[in-house]
């Protein structure tokens, strides 16, 4: 039975190395007929969360927003990926934004179980992901049923296309081609 997998790409930079390596996954991904969408942060107009909390009533953010759209489409998939750059050690900044208006989806029946982080930077220590991984661990620990499935790491990348050729990427197309 095949899985619905969301991938949300969250640089802002066209041809994005970490994009690169969502739309690897998403090639693994659908190897094994996995249904798979990609959504790209890119062009989306996302506030930030005013901490209001109305979303836990009401099952939606009361901001009229792109995120209106993509929180059903989170709430759906039983794999979630998210690719970012690395931006000062940490993931960036519109991918927190999105992690924190998607608090509608606490105490929900969410599908999602499995949740996978792409991640590039032009720094190439081992180290460099640990941040935004412990990141996106706190959000993942408020839904008890989802977890950490995978990481891919692609450093030393700068430029856009700086990832050609990178051994991350065939990382990327095996965790998406594991999804089954």
């Amino acid at each position: 039975m095949s899985k619905k997998v969301l991938i949300i790409t969250t640089s802002l930079r066209a041809n994005s190395n970490s994009n690169q390596l969502a739309n690897m996954f998403m090639e693994g991904a659908k190897q094994n007929g996995n249904q798979v969408e990609m959504i790209s942060l890119q062009n989306k107009h996302i506030e930030f969360c005013r901490g209001c909390l109305a979303c836990q009533t009401l099952r939606k953010c009361v901001i009229n927003d792109d995120m209106n759209a993509i929180i059903p489409k989170m709430h759906d998939a039983d794999v979630i990926a998210f690719a970012t750059p690395i931006y000062y050690y940490e993931m960036s900044g519109q991918m927190k934004t999105l992690l924190d208006r998607a608090n509608a989806l606490y105490g929900t029946d969410y599908h999602f179980r499995d949740i996978y982080m792409l991640t590039a930077a032009a720094e190439d220590s081992h180290e460099v992901p640990q941040r935004a991984i412990e990141g996106l661990g706190g959000w993942i620990e408020c839904f008890e049923n989802a977890h950490l499935a995978g990481t891919v790491f692609a450093g030393g990348v700068s430029a856009a296309g700086d990832i050609d050729g990178h051994n991350a990427l065939s990382q990327a197309y095996d965790m998406g081609k594991s999804i089954v």
